[in-house]
């Protein structure tokens, strides 16, 4: 017999708890101190064909007809084919939704519409219909889309977003919902998904910290390394060795970015984003 379903204002207790959980922990990666270590990018299309390993990557684009980056830094190479390949014997395929981001790419996500839309909603249904004001959005938004590059683990090249599929088939491994769900679903110990979903998070999990990539606590789909993420999560009291940079895109060449905690978007521009948003959903 199915359970009964949690009653909405439960389900609003648990998202607003985990959001703010979330902005307590990007305002602690921005305040953890970095030791750019200036190691070069590699593209993981070629790493995993080198290797041999089965690998899928997203054919979408990320924002504003962006491509999507397939980079790590040189130094975790080993570790994504190591994960391939231990996906491959279990019968899974790792698919890899993103990587490496610019900051351009980082500040347009955030003001993508069709995700600035659902956050906006999903926090007007936190505040029960209230109008939030932009510094209210910026603080949401910044629990979903890095608000600086020093808090982008995808600005330094040591992210990777996964889904995870069957070899077999192609279906993708049911973890509750797919990649960049934006609900009470999203955060990896979400008690609103099933066991069996739970137990699948659980297992890809258990495999991606095994090769030192540890879980973003409020993103199911979202592992890193060796950044100011990984090492806070992880307690390890290490420096980063990878920080926020630009590659080029030719070399792999990388070069740290200026002022990292400088916010990608301003209220400004987030207020003017809210007023369009409510536009294009017919609310004012």
């Amino acid at each position: 017999m199915q359970s009964e379903r949690p009653d909405e204002d439960a389900r609003r207790a648990y998202w607003a708890e985990q959001m703010e959980a979330a902005c307590v922990h990007m305002a602690a990666v921005s305040d953890y101190p970095v030791d750019e270590c200036g190691q070069a990018m590699a593209p993981l299309p070629d790493a995993a064909d080198e290797a041999g390993v089965e690998v899928a990557f997203s054919t979408t684009k990320v924002a504003k007809g962006f491509d999507r980056l397939f980079y790590l830094r040189e130094g975790l190479i080993g570790d994504f084919v190591a994960i391939a390949r231990q996906m491959n014997s279990r019968g899974w395929i790792l698919k890899v939704e993103d990587a490496y981001r610019t900051c351009t790419i980082q500040k347009h996500l955030a003001m993508k519409e069709e995700l600035f839309d659902v956050i906006l909603q999903r926090l007007r249904w936190e505040l029960k219909g209230r109008m939030p004001s932009p510094e209210e959005m910026s603080r949401r938004l910044s629990a979903f889309v890095a608000a600086s590059p020093k808090v982008g683990p995808h600005t330094s090249g040591s992210a990777l977003d996964i889904s995870v599929l069957n070899r077999d088939d192609g279906v993708e491994i049911d973890r509750g919902a797919p990649y960049l769900e934006s609900s009470e679903l999203m955060p990896m110990d979400s008690p609103f998904i099933s066991p069996q979903a739970s137990r699948n998070r659980d297992e890809i999990t258990a495999l991606m910290a095994e090769n030192g990539f540890p879980p973003y606590p409020y993103e199911f789909w979202h592992y890193s390394k060796g950044d100011a993420h990984a090492e806070h999560l992880s307690g390890t009291g290490k420096l980063a060795r990878y920080g926020s940079v630009d590659m080029d895109p030719d070399t792999g060449e990388t070069t740290p970015i200026e002022n990292p905690t400088k916010p990608l978007n301003s209220i400004e521009e987030i207020q003017s984003e809210i007023q369009r948003a409510l536009a294009r959903l017919g609310d004012r």
